[in-house]
């Protein structure tokens, strides 16, 4: 979490998916304290800012950085579909790969998810999209599957494949990854410009795509 460009928390703060008890600064988040004291901090983090002292919040919160990565390749995890059919890492190879996090509890999620649906129409074989829902109960999941793109990998993720993606703690959360399987970019939240951002980048993924198997030497005879 950024204010005004200082990185003031980061996922490992709020815990980790699937932990009953978390080991960061606000965990478990599920705690009515946990959650009072960050809002607290926040503010006073805000306040030190509009007074003009950004630079104390920036000093106090230099190491925060230390612990925040991001997933440079996708990552090896294994789940089921649905359907109850395995999806692996190996099995996205050589192609374009977005994998968003989402739940049913979340409403800009869904209007994600839809245009999700459209983009997989788009750009066909050449992408894959994996929707995995976090913390959302299963009859849930399986209706907002039915009632929207069918062409969509549906799962409900599990806590290791959540921390294998960096641990997710927010929703929504959307990875893109290129054909060789490298991170192209990590969207986090449902920002105004969130579908405008990830398309120009999967539009340029996918061109390279393209231009790469028409590169390709035909077949030896």
């Amino acid at each position: 979490m950024f204010v005004d460009g200082v990185l003031v928390a980061v996922p490992r703060d709020f815990g980790y998916f699937g932990e009953v008890e978390g080991t960061g600064r606000y965990a478990p988040w599920r705690n009515a304290d946990s959650q009072a004291k960050f809002k607290t901090d926040l503010t006073r983090m805000i306040d030190l800012i509009l007074a003009g002292r950004k630079d104390v919040v920036s000093r106090e919160h230099a190491g925060a950085s230390s612990g925040f990565t991001e997933i440079t390749t996708l990552p090896t995890f294994t789940l089921s579909d649905l359907s109850g059919h395995p999806i692996t890492a190996d099995q996205l190879s050589g192609r374009v790969v977005v994998v968003e996090f989402w739940a049913t509890w979340c409403p800009p999620c869904r209007s994600t998810l839809e245009w999700l649906g459209e983009l997989k129409s788009k750009y066909g074989d050449n992408l894959v999209i994996l929707a995995l829902a976090v913390e959302s109960p299963e009859a849930g999941v399986r209706t907002a599957a039915a009632s929207l793109c069918p062409d969509l990998r549906w799962a409900i993720t599990d806590a290791p494949t959540a921390r294998a993606f960096g641990d997710i703690t927010a929703v929504p959360t959307m990875f893109l990854f290129d054909r060789s399987g490298k991170t192209a970019r990590v969207l986090y939240g449902a920002p105004p410009d969130l579908h405008e951002q990830a398309e120009k980048i999967l539009d340029g993924l996918a061109a390279t795509t393209q231009r790469d198997a028409h590169s390709s030497p035909g077949p030896v005879n």
